[in-house]
């Protein structure tokens, strides 16, 4: 063993000798050119190529850095074996993974098989600069084979960057944009105002058939996955739809399900706000990517229903200096034009972004304009009706926890409740709303009672129903008392205040000249 250890002694030394003789004879110069020559055979007989991505661009950071390592936390996560950093961006609502220094990961695209490293480095001691620099050298370096080149390059970059900005968008927070300063600029130049958008509607929780949420998920899907269709089509990458039916069926609660199954932010547009079409087309322009633009109750915001009829003259209201006020308020120089919003939805000025949604929400479709509604600017129509039994599973299940449809069907003693339920539900043409409610008050009560509870006021609706009708129930929408009427007038009392103003002006023309000598009175 003595042996040994001296023989590998002697041998290190000799090993010593021979690198202090190389240095003493050949200049350093001289050796990184030899090592470089070897590193240029070495890679012109190997069958891969390497591609660096640094994270520094001179003074800027490399946005493909970045957009690596948010697609590597998503391909390294699961990999066993990788020692991975985990980070929480601000403002995000997720965790991400990244590769630790000097770790690899291996991927796929269009078949071709890639590898990915991370290499760290300590960053040569630097000069005084106004902006300093990392401590450290940090990069990926991509290795694919030389005979996919041509397959990868730049298809795998476009795919890497639109990966990470999908994963961007869905760890942060989603936003709910309001416009209540009109179309004025803040301090950063934006004219709508941003809250964090926390709404727990899905369309797991959303009180539909499932047949319709199915179909209306596809069809959501097929258009957000769309860019290349909507490209070679030549249409503009936005869609169009209109929520229309009786108050309290679920239209604001559909749009929040939208937004949380895309992921995209909500901007709520407030038309009587604008005083402009082209304040109209400035909201516009400042809305991102990847957004559902809201109008609702459309048919209570403007009147856009006659084309051809001008907007009424203000009515001339004596001011408290006696003098007659022919300005008619804050609210007679607004002129937004119905081809104003047209344009808005489906003219050139609705290209300025891509992969948008409009949705537009009433109570009463008759009352908007045709063009409004055609192919192009509403694409699907979406009647949000009444309550039906499927739907009111849902809520069941919702409310009163059921687990499953197998734990609702086995009710034991409550099954004649649920048959009733299915009986009695179209009948009594009750909202998703009302049936909240119920269900809401009553379930501490037990699932059994709170069902029963339901069937009693669904049987009362459904009698009411008919004793209003003489007999016959009346068609949806128009039930005896009017609740739903009676709604409608006080959500318009309460979003159109400047009508009322206008309406007491007109009662009060006719004692004008009293009015008029009491304020002089009063000056």
């Amino acid at each position: 063993m003595k042996e040994y250890w001296t023989a590998l002694a002697s041998l290190m030394g000799a090993f010593a000798f021979l690198q202090g003789v190389l240095h003493a004879v050949f200049p350093a110069e001289l050796r990184a050119a030899v090592a470089r020559l070897l590193g240029r055979l070495t890679r012109a007989f190997s069958p891969y190529c390497y591609f660096d991505v640094t994270e520094m661009d001179g003074m800027s950071t490399n946005e493909i850095y970045d957009a690596v390592q948010l697609y590597l936390s998503s391909t390294a996560a699961p990999a066993s074996g990788a020692r991975l950093s985990l980070s929480r961006p601000l403002n995000a609502s997720s965790f991400t993974f990244g590769l630790a220094a000097s770790d690899r990961v291996a991927d796929t695209f269009a078949g071709a098989a890639v590898t990915w490293e991370h290499v760290v480095a300590p960053r040569q001691g630097q000069g005084f600069s106004w902006r300093p620099l990392p401590e450290e050298k940090r990069r990926f370096t991509l290795r694919i084979r030389r005979g996919d080149r041509d397959k990868l390059l730049p298809a795998y970059l476009d795919h890497i960057l639109a990966a990470a900005a999908d994963i961007r968008r869905r760890s942060q927070d989603r936003l709910l944009y309001t416009n209540a300063r009109g179309g004025a600029m803040d301090a950063r130049g934006l004219p709508w105002d941003p809250v964090p958008f926390k709404h727990p509607s899905t369309f797991d929780t959303l009180a539909m058939d499932p047949a319709r949420k199915a179909a209306i998920m596809a069809d959501l899907r097929d258009f957000a996955d769309g860019s290349a269709f909507y490209e070679r089509t030549g249409r503009a990458w936005k869609r169009g739809y209109l929520l229309y039916g009786p108050p309290g069926t679920g239209k604001s609660s559909m749009i929040a399900a939208m937004a949380n199954y895309l992921g995209y932010d909500v901007y709520d547009l407030e038309l009587t706000e604008v005083s402009s079409n082209a304040e109209l087309r400035k909201l516009l322009m400042k809305t991102t990517s990847k957004s559902i633009i809201v109008i609702e109750d459309i048919d209570c915001s403007v009147d856009l229903t006659n084309r051809a009829k001008p907007p009424p003259a203000p009515k001339p209201r004596p001011g408290i200096d006696g003098a007659i006020d022919q300005d008619g308020g804050a609210g007679a120089g607004r002129s937004i034009t119905l081809s104003g919003l047209l344009n808005f939805t489906d003219g050139l000025w609705s290209c300025c972004g891509a992969e948008r949604i409009f949705v537009f929400t009433t109570n009463h479709i008759e009352k908007l304009d045709p063009a409004l509604l055609r192919s192009g600017r509403m694409d699907m129509h979406i009647f949000m009706s009444y309550c039906s039994f499927p739907a009111l599973r849902i809520l069941l299940k919702n409310y009163l926890g059921f687990q499953s449809d197998e734990e609702l069907d086995r009710l034991g003693d409550a099954a004649a409740v649920l048959r009733g339920l299915e009986e009695w539900v179209d009948a009594a043409e009750i909202t998703p709303a009302d049936v909240s409610e119920v269900l809401i008050k009553n379930r501490r009560c037990g699932k059994a009672e709170a069902m029963r509870e339901l069937l009693d006021v669904l049987k009362a609706r459904a009698e009411n129903r008919r004793r209003g009708s003489g007999g016959a129930l009346t068609a949806p929408g128009k039930e005896a008392g009017g609740d739903n009427e009676e709604e409608e007038e006080e959500k318009r009392a309460l979003e159109s205040p400047k009508e009322g103003k206008e309406q007491a002006g007109i009662d009060s023309c006719g004692d004008g000249q009293d009015e008029e000598a009491e304020a002089k009175k009063q000056v």
